[in-house]
């Protein structure tokens, strides 16, 4: 399937596909028509040596630098040079491809100002399955990702690395496997690459879909400890939600009874009248991060379709507005929220996780769930491993969005961070997987133990665990079941199943 590019109609869905699953991206007609246009524009204020930022005068401290017609050429080559100066290891190569998605997209609009050769070569790149070695750290996040965008720019001009078919190699070697060749930069080319928080938006965009399966991976895992533990279901429901009226909370709520009707264990007595608030808050605490999902998408989203260059050309008016498009705050607080919101709720299970393994909270289930304690220490050292995926995520959590450290001589004196928050969130939602993959063991193992029927749908994944997951009799090594259950988290194949058997679930 093609993604057709258009400026105005990309979503994170589309961009998964681009950059996980290879999908073909095209320009619409329309928008080549926009690109050319104003390109026309720029070329005449160029031929009238009109000063344009960026086009005819250098960049940051040096924006008062006026170039002569011969300079306009090279600057572009050593832009370029220049602001590939990252460090460390390359970026996810689909991380890269996300970038160029979103950068191609921009272009769609038609107020980048750069020609329509340079759209055509991240077309062509991103299609061949060229993918630019680009260093995972060296943006700020203001005045676009500089560092790594110059790195994918070089790949286009034959230069620096590239994957190509799993390969490591020269990029030059890559696009002549691809018969690509090489960009040429001419004025206003090099900013009209690299001048957009594309790289911090791309990562951002594929953190929040896989975000969106870890909370409804999370509902799962609620449902089935709160089976485990024979839990007070009237906190979960509807009218008390309805009357505080937060959506998230709502919904949760929903999918929480939804998974859990019909389960004979849930109609045993000895409930308590008033469980903890790690289980009867579910809701209010979940819901406010999916709330949170939801604002990060849309704010993405917008992102992913408007113009983030400076300067800015507007063809009809045959004007250039320079300004601070590029800024990637509007995607760096929401992301820092979900950061936060992450980290909250994987509290929300390792305190579950503990009820299951704690013989003083676990409502009669053996100490560590293990049917011989002394002998066998069952899940007690997994929680372990829970905590020490928490205690990280609480410092990953710190905010990034406001460490802004002035730049190229307090000429960029606020800049976002907002790649350095991308990159946490990243790595605090791997940790929530690992989070929640552990409470699922020991619900599972929970679940056992009882032997009395729980819920159709909890059956189900519950089966589907014990394919990969044997019931934990004597005790055996457990970080090759802890890596296996977060694989098939991941994987989203539990959730594939639930949503099958209950289409209506959040």
């Amino acid at each position: 399937m093609t993604v057709v590019l258009d400026g105005s109609n990309l979503t994170i869905e589309e961009v998964v596909k681009v950059a996980r699953n290879n999908s073909d991206v095209a320009v619409s007609n329309e928008s080549w028509g926009r690109i050319e246009k104003c390109r026309e524009m720029i070329q005449v204020k160029i031929d009238s040596h009109e000063i344009m930022y960026g086009v005819t005068t250098g960049i940051g401290e040096f924006s008062e630098v006026v170039l002569d017609s011969e300079q306009l050429e090279d600057f572009q080559k050593f832009l370029i040079y220049s602001h590939a100066a990252g460090i460390g290891k390359p970026l996810d190569g689909e991380v890269v491809r996300a970038a160029m998605c979103g950068r191609i997209n921009v272009h769609c609009n038609g107020n980048s100002g750069g020609r329509p050769l340079i759209t055509e070569k991240l077309v062509e790149c991103l299609n061949a399955g060229v993918t630019p070695v680009c260093a995972e750290i060296g943006s700020v996040g203001a005045c676009g990702d500089l560092s790594p965008m110059s790195q994918m720019a070089m790949t286009l001009m034959g230069e620096g690395d590239a994957f190509y078919q799993g390969k490591l190699m020269p990029s030059l070697e890559a696009l002549n496997l691809c018969n690509i060749e090489p960009l040429v930069l001419q004025a206003r080319d090099g900013l009209a690459l690299i001048n957009g928080s594309n790289m911090l938006t791309g990562m951002a965009a594929l953190t929040l879909h896989d975000a969106d399966l870890w909370i409804k991976s999370h509902d799962i895992a609620t449902a089935m400890t709160l089976e485990a533990l024979n839990a007070n279901m009237i906190p979960y429901d509807s009218k008390l939600h309805e009357l505080r009226g937060f959506k998230g909370s709502m919904e949760t709520a929903e999918n929480l009874r939804m998974l859990i009707k019909g389960s004979k264990i849930m109609e045993q007595k000895g409930k308590k009248v008033q469980d903890a608030y790690s289980l009867r808050s579910t809701p209010q605490v979940a819901g406010s991060l999916r709330d949170a999902l939801k604002y990060a998408r849309s704010q993405v989203e917008i992102e992913l379709n408007g113009v983030g260059d400076n300067p800015v050309f507007i063809p009809e008016e045959s004007r250039v507005i320079t300004g601070a498009n590029f800024q990637g705050t509007p995607v760096a607080l929401p992301m820092e929220m979900v950061g936060t919101g992450l980290s909250m709720v994987a509290v929300l299970s390792e305190r579950r996780l503990n009820r299951l393994t704690n013989p003083a909270l676990s409502s009669g289930l053996p100490p560590f769930l293990t049917e011989k304690p002394g002998l066998h220490s069952g899940l007690m050292v997994a929680q372990y491993t829970a905590c020490a995926l928490v205690a990280e995520t609480r410092i990953l959590s710190h905010p990034a969005a406001n460490q802004s450290i002035p730049a190229a001589a307090d000429q960029e004196d606020f800049v976002s961070m907002g790649m350095t928050t991308t990159q946490k969130t990243k790595k605090i939602l791997d940790n929530c997987y690992g989070v929640l993959a552990i409470e699922m063991i020991a619900a599972a193992q929970a679940l056992d133990i009882r032997g009395v029927e729980p819920s159709p749908v909890i059956s189900a994944v519950l089966d589907c665990i014990r394919e990969k997951i044997p019931h934990l009799d004597d005790d055996r090594p457990l970080f090759a079941d802890n890596d296996t259950m977060k694989e098939l988290l991941i994987s989203g194949k539990l959730v594939e199943l639930v949503s099958n058997m209950l289409p209506n679930l959040n």
